[in-house]
């Protein structure tokens, strides 16, 4: 019996140790995958992050003959010309935006379902399109002063291609930003406190400052810092009006001065006062909160003048931002396209369609891998480089472009003087393009896959574990069911932004290698507005799909 018993006690002794050894096992299981899946996160983090350190580190090299060249002749003209564009986007882009936002949720009248989702419509039309455009319709051979002098009339039309005219067309082709998150926050807003206002004798104009615009004023600074950032990182449209900004210094310095150098601590200046943008952006981002919606979703009843006044109002901003420009690029494109469609197009969209192609499928793994570490393990490093991985975003393309090719060109030169090759190989390839593209539009893949994955919920992932001990198949019968509209929605997005992206492949392609938005900077360089309207009309067209995602969600959001 003795003997039976401690039989059984050692048995049970062999039992805990085994299960105490697989309790390790899994445990350090666990461990390896924790500390596995944070360091493929960081090294993400920090292949995003080498071109901006890289742009940086150039202030170890100072130019100091050509700086004081910049600090004479460039430096005053590009900080005066930054300081007007911010401001005229500031206020026009604010007012505009702002306005609109109100009378289409707020007020019934004609016209007004179709102008709350026509209004969305110029962010399809990139702003260098938009820039020569304009000009190529105001200028005195254009349609508009050719019609004037035909009817008998000499008014002399002021030039637009100053920093005036650059700040007017920036604002209209980035006012649908304020738009879109000013008109959400009036449709979410909860009608109580509207309603009393209305029982308090106030009148439509002190309920709207006193009331409305002050709850939804975080919304409108969230807007405003997404329209000043996009007005920082132009490159194209101030380009048509002959408009010096810190991007055109930057290009200039590279392949006017052939000094990548000052490029790049040019660049790093920039990124100081984008720097102070995103601070805003955070600060405001914080306040902004949620708003959730009370009581009924009625609208103002108004007179039939103010109905009037509103709907010319809004037929006026469409006319402008994106109906008149996008018939002008027809007309041009029908008129030439005779001339201008060769073989070479076909090269120009195969380019495009290309690294477009690449750079989404790329960046959209990176998204998913992202979104997955920081759901696992959502502690603050996770967050830190969740955020360090989309700081891309933020910085303009020329930026990137300088801090991408910089370490490209010196791995270069390592491999020539080691005898590896004679040549540069990887400076002129599409490496250096798809690095580049990736870190600017990181963000833009990773927001939708971030927010559908989300969706997920702890139960979901609970009950899968019971189905299947097989990652692989959890994956594919409960993740990606989830998660494959917010990837469809990124590739969409991504691929649009990519074939929009001037800058970056203007500076980084190799000679020869053209895409739809470098052969729209050749030929507007040269004033050729009407050989421009084809490659601009192909991307507008493209562009409309982010413009459909966009009002979708604002649909199911309002």
């Amino acid at each position: 019996m003795m003997t039976m018993r401690k039989a059984a006690v050692r048995q049970d002794h062999t039992v805990n140790d085994n299960n105490h050894d697989n309790q390790s096992v899994s445990q350090d299981h666990i461990v390896s995958k924790r500390v596995l899946s944070k360091s493929v996160l960081g090294l993400i983090s920090l292949f995003m992050l080498v071109p901006i350190l890289i742009v940086l580190l150039s202030w170890t090299q100072p130019m100091a003959d050509i700086w004081t060249h910049m600090r004479e002749y460039v430096l005053p003209q590009v900080l005066k010309n930054t300081a007007i564009l911010l401001l005229m986007v500031t206020i026009i882009s604010g007012s505009i935006g702002t306005a609109l936002a109100w009378v289409t949720s707020m007020y019934r009248f004609p016209g007004q379902r179709f102008f709350s989702w026509a209004l969305m419509l110029p962010l399809a039309i990139p702003a260098y399109v938009l820039a020569f455009v304009t000009v190529g319709i105001v200028d005195f051979s254009g349609p508009l002063q050719t019609g004037l002098r035909d009817l008998g009339i000499s008014a002399a039309i002021p030039s637009v291609r100053n920093v005036w005219g650059a700040g007017l067309v920036l604002s209209l082709a980035f006012y649908p930003y304020v738009y879109l998150l000013a008109r959400q926050a009036f449709l979410s807003q909860g009608r109580r406190a509207i309603e009393a206002g209305q029982m308090l004798g106030l009148s439509r104009s002190r309920i709207f400052f006193r009331l409305a615009l002050p709850q939804a004023l975080p919304w409108v600074i969230g807007g405003l810092l997404l329209a000043t950032m996009e007005t920082l990182a132009d490159f194209g449209a101030v380009s048509v009006f002959n408009v010096d900004t810190f991007t055109t210094a930057i290009y200039k310095a590279w392949f006017g001065f052939f000094s990548l150098t000052t490029a790049a601590q040019l660049a790093g200046l920039l990124i100081g006062v984008i720097f102070i943008v995103v601070l805003f952006e955070q600060y405001w981002q914080a306040r902004r909160g949620t708003i959730v919606t009370q009581g009924s979703n009625r609208r103002f009843e108004a007179s039939t003048p103010a109905k009037i006044a509103m709907a010319l109002l809004c037929t006026v901003v469409f006319l402008i931002a994106f109906l008149i420009p996008f018939l002008q690029l027809i007309y041009w494109t029908a008129m030439n396209f005779r001339q201008d469609f060769d073989a070479r197009y076909i090269d120009f969209v195969i380019n495009s369609l290309l690294i477009a192609s690449m750079t989404t499928l790329f960046i959209a793994v990176l998204a998913i891998i992202i979104a997955w570490v920081k759901r696992q393990y959502p502690d603050k490093s996770t967050k830190l480089m969740t955020t360090l991985a989309n700081l891309g975003y933020v910085v303009p393309g020329t930026v990137l472009a300088v801090g991408v090719f910089i370490p490209i060109a010196w791995v270069d030169n390592q491999l020539i003087a080691f005898g590896v090759t004679s040549e540069q190989v990887l400076s002129g390839s599409v490496i250096v393009m798809l690095l580049a593209l990736s870190t600017r539009f990181m963000t833009v893949s990773f927001q939708p896959v971030d927010r559908q994955l989300q969706r997920l919920t702890v139960n979901q992932e609970a009950a899968a574990k019971l189905l299947s001990d097989s990652p692989l198949q959890r994956w594919r019968q409960v993740v990606l069911p989830v998660l494959s509209p917010g990837v469809l929605t990124a590739l969409l997005m991504g691929f649009v932004e990519v074939m929009k992206e001037m800058p970056i492949t203007l500076m980084t392609r190799r000679q020869g290698w053209d895409t739809l938005a470098v052969r729209v900077f050749e030929m507007t360089s040269e004033g050729m507005w009407g050989r421009a309207a084809l490659p601009s009309l192909l991307i507008v067209l493209v562009g409309l799909l982010p413009v459909w995602i966009l009002l979708r969600q604002s649909d199911k959001t309002g």
